[in-house]
């Protein structure tokens, strides 16, 4: 076979064979197959898009270029979840112990944030100590004592998605279904997980614009799942507004802490709580929203991210410390009415330039700075009355404070908001 066939085959709008799919990404895993060649077929996909099977075929190839996660040692059924990432997402800090309150597993692997969107990974690198790297026996071990584990990625897994994504990321090819379900599901099959429950954000803040291209990859990944005997559920979820109070590391763990206690604004405690009965219902346990919320009121699941913060190396007075930096920095409101808007990219990329997020992947973290909201879309407000605070070790200039409050819509007219838009079964 010759890769440059291949790359017109696709180009040309035909279907691919699962042996030319496995032979090209397998060349490109070993190196026979060079980044132009594979970029160019990365953007005959983005042109031409593939078939179920093609991507099928593809997700399987990418499973097997590198390090699969065994899990058959852990008894029960082993729930997994995956976002598609967003701004303030902390849903996976609350969402794993509070489904591992009630005895289901959880074994997951999280990743790192780049541009406006965080990473869980970054998120419990700010608990002071807490390891995120562990060996496969170790992740097995933990989660068969206490479980529940959330690790770092590792780099033997699915070898061939790590160096397409790098690839994609630089030859805008990131925003094409079939590629970024093939990435996602990839890494979720390689993870060993029994049922997976998949988070597809929609909205400004999100790789999906609209619901119609949101409700097409969640379908297409939820089918991909399916296919190789993994339980799998998608919901589509809003991202046109930051999720939560908070965005940046520390000051997501601090809002978690406040909703696996039961203190959280009612919104985003409710959502989390939504997951958390889909999550159980994959694993076979059949619990009321009532049932699942009093395990944040009675502090059950509290106590499980406690244990995992601790088995993890974490430092438990490190973990309620407050936030530590130079300046707070109050936003107020520049006239009565209800918050409209409050634009999830705008914010994010803002949470970026004073050092909560990477614009490239080798940018260091400020794990103190961020963004707390006092009010949400919705919210009532008053002239005068705070907005949002901005923590930041670096000055805030006039500029800077007069775009984030641009970025604040106020109307006259209340607007109601609903976080989960949609279920993919």
């Amino acid at each position: 076979m010759r890769a440059v066939d291949i790359i017109q085959k696709k180009r040309d709008g035909f279907e691919l064979t699962t042996d030319e799919i496995r032979w090209l990404i397998n060349g490109y895993v070993d190196g026979t197959v060079p980044d132009y060649q594979m970029s160019a077929f990365a953007m005959a996909v983005y042109f031409k898009g593939m078939t179920t099977r093609e991507i099928s075929d593809m997700t399987m190839t990418m499973v097997k270029s590198g390090q699969e996660f065994d899990l058959s040692a852990i008894s029960g059924v082993k729930v997994d979840k995956h976002s598609t990432g967003g701004v303030g997402d902390k849903v996976t800090l609350i969402l794993a112990p509070l489904v591992a309150s009630f005895g289901v597993p959880v074994a997951k692997m999280s990743g790192r944030g780049l541009g406006h969107t965080g990473g869980t990974i970054d998120k419990l690198e700010s608990i002071k100590g807490f390891q995120i790297e562990r060996t496969q026996e170790e992740f097995i071990q933990q989660v068969q004592e206490i479980g529940i584990s959330v690790i770092g990625q590792s780099d033997q897994l699915v070898k061939a998605d790590k160096l397409l994504y790098a690839l994609r990321d630089v030859t805008a090819t990131v925003d094409i279904i079939p590629l970024i379900a093939s990435s996602v599901m990839s890494k979720k099959i390689a993870a060993g997980s029994d049922a997976i429950l998949l988070d597809v954000t929609v909205g400004e803040g999100a790789f999906m614009k609209t619901v119609e291209e949101a409700r097409e990859l969640a379908q297409t990944m939820v089918d991909l799942g399916k296919a190789v005997g993994r339980k799998t559920i998608a919901v589509i979820t809003d991202m046109s507004q930051p999720l939560g109070r908070a965005i940046g590391n520390r000051l997501e763990i601090l809002e978690a802490l406040e909703i696996l206690q039961g203190k959280g604004r009612e919104d985003i405690t409710h959502f989390i709580c939504e997951l958390a009965q889909i999550m159980l219902r994959l694993a076979d346990v059949d619990k009321s929203l009532d049932e699942i919320r009093h395990h944040l009121e009675n502090r059950q699941a509290l106590i499980k991210f406690e244990e995992m913060v601790e088995a993890q190396g974490g430092d438990l007075e490190d973990l309620y410390r407050p936030v530590s930096v130079t300046s707070i920095l109050e936003v107020p409101a520049q006239r009565d009415g209800y918050i409209t808007q409050l634009p999830a990219m705008e914010f994010g990329l803002f949470a970026m330039k004073i050092g909560a997020g990477r614009s490239v992947k080798t940018d260091p973290l400020d794990y103190e700075a961020g963004i707390v909201f006092e009010k949400k879309v919705g919210d009532a407000v008053r002239a005068g009355e705070v907005i949002a605070k901005i923590y930041s070790n670096q000055k805030i200039s006039q500029n800077m404070l007069t775009d984030f409050q641009k970025n604040v819509k106020i109307d006259d007219s209340e607007v109601k908001t609903n976080e989960i838009i949609e279920i993919i079964t």
